[in-house]
C-alpha cells in the first residue's frame, strides 16, 4: 500500500480535531492548527480556513505515507493506515527510530502491534486520549491478520 484509505484519513481526523486557530495543549509542544498541522508556518497567531487545513492535512499525510513506504515492506491496507496515523501523530523521526518499526521489519507482528500501546504519554504522563488512539491503531494494524 502507498496511499492512506478513507478509513485511515477519517481516523486521523477524528483524533486530531480541526482547529482554525493555533493552539498548544502543553507549553513545550509546537503550535498546532488545522488537523494537527505543525511546522515553521504555524505560530501563535496562525488562523486557517477549512480549505487551508485540508491542504495542510493532505501535505502532512503525504509525508507520513512516504515515510511508511520508505521504512517498511509489504503491508495490508489496515497496517499501512495504522502506521501512517502513528507517524502523523508522533512524527516521522520517532516512527523511524521506534521499536515498533524494528519489530515489524523483523516480522514480529504481534510484538510490533503491542508497541503502539507504549506511546500513550504526553509530557511524561499517561494520556487517556492517546491510549484510545493507540488502541484503535493497534486494532486496525491487527485487523485481518492471523497470528
Amino acid at each position: 500500500m502507498t496511499m492512506l484509505s478513507p478509513l485511515g484519513r477519517a481516523m486521523i481526523q477524528h483524533f486530531e480535531d480541526y482547529a482554525s486557530k493555533a493552539y498548544r495543549k502543553f507549553p513545550n509542544e509546537p503550535w498546532t492548527a488545522g488537523w494537527g498541522h505543525t511546522g515553521p508556518d504555524v505560530t501563535e497567531n496562525t488562523v486557517c480556513t477549512p480549505d487551508e487545513a485540508e491542504e495542510w492535512f493532505s501535505q502532512d499525510i503525504r509525508h507520513a505515507e512516504s515515510a511508511v513506504v520508505a521504512y517498511t515492506g509489504v503491508l495490508s491496507q489496515h497496517q499501512f493506515d495504522a502506521l501512517v496515523s502513528f507517524a502523523y501523530n508522533e512524527g516521522i523521526g520517532a516512527f523511524a527510530q521506534s521499536t515498533l518499526l524494528r519489530l515489524l521489519n523483523a516480522r514480529q507482528i504481534s510484538q510490533a502491534a503491542d508497541e503502539f500501546l507504549k506511546w500513550d504519554n504526553v509530557a511524561g504522563k499517561p494520556s487517556a486520549g492517546l491510549l484510545r488512539r493507540r488502541t484503535l491503531e493497534r486494532a486496525l494494524f491487527l485487523d485481518g491478520i492471523t497470528l
